[in-house]
């Protein structure tokens, strides 16, 4: 099991784009907002799904266009206020995702929109249907605090500008681990918890960590399954993920910046790799090797 508890792909999504418009119609007063979810890692062998269905999705506008009737009603968008705040909704549709399985660059799409250009800060996410079903069968229904209400408050820092004719992405990361905690012990669960941490990550200022974790057998490099890979920003944990059957791995979203890499698993050398650097829009490629103890 490869997964934090996104990926809204709500864990895990690509890298910005800033790129033409298709629809020639669009004036420079709107741009296009796209938005995916993903998760991060939740090693957790138990667990078979962690469902979500996320119901709607609004962005805080913070432009300076004059959001008129006549401008609206000339559009497909639908503007809400919240007091003096105008939300643009992004999605009323009923989208049902297992978590799990948004891992490793897997995202999933949530919405593909035009908005007005300018500023967004905000994204709130309203959530139904929680469930997280154990490989035995067992399924547990979990009360939403308040995403099906008021919708889960997620905050863009910095925020996400949009640009006329240009397309903007955003990447919601669902962290499972955080969001799903267990009652009773990892060995004795008896329910969840949901508690949803969601991170937003404006992909125009973040990048993407990928490789393979391998290790040297008769002479021929093979795949890690199950090699966790934490990576740190000033001694602070920022996110973990677990390489897969082939020994890839994949992070997402993270800040441009310089990191520190760690990748261990039982019964080999853990490794440490200083001063990864992480540039915005971009992959960066890091393989590891591992090696057995002695």
């Amino acid at each position: 099991m490869k997964s934090n508890i996104l990926a809204i792909a709500i864990i895990t999504l690509s890298t910005l784009m800033m790129s033409c418009s298709d629809d020639n119609e669009v004036t420079s007063d709107y741009g296009r907002l796209s938005v995916k979810l993903t998760d991060a890692p939740f090693p957790h062998d138990l667990v078979a799904e962690a469902n979500v269905t996320i119901f709607k999705v609004d962005a805080r506008y913070k432009g300076d266009i004059n959001l008129d009737d006549e401008m609206i009603d000339s559009t497909n968008t639908t503007v809400e206020t919240d007091g003096d705040n105008p939300f643009i909704v992004l999605m009323e549709d009923e989208v049902q995702v297992n978590l799990l399985e948004l891992t490793n660059g897997v995202t999933k799409n949530l919405t593909d929109i035009d908005v007005p250009v300018g500023t967004y800060d905000l994204i709130r996410v309203y959530v139904e249907g929680i469930n997280v079903v154990l490989k035995d069968g067992t399924t547990y229904d979990l009360k939403v605090p308040s995403g099906s209400q008021s919708g889960i408050k997620i905050f863009i820092k910095p925020g996400l500008n949009v640009s006329g004719g240009l397309t903007s992405d955003l990447l919601l990361d669902f962290d499972v681990s955080r969001s799903f905690v267990a009652k009773g012990g990892i060995q004795n669960i008896t329910g969840f918890n949901f508690k949803p941490v969601i991170k937003a990550s404006n992909m125009s200022t973040a990048g993407t960590l990928a490789g393979i974790v391998t290790e040297l057998q008769e002479e021929t490099l093979l795949g890690v399954e199950g090699a966790q890979i934490a990576v740190f920003v000033a001694d602070t944990l920022n996110t973990t993920t677990f390489s897969d059957v082939d020994g890839s791995y994949m992070l997402m979203g993270l800040d441009a910046g310089s990191y520190t890499v760690e990748v261990e698993k039982e019964g080999y050398i853990m490794q440490t790799v200083d001063n990864v650097q992480i540039n915005a829009a971009n992959k960066t490629v890091l393989d590891v090797e591992l090696t057995l103890e002695d």
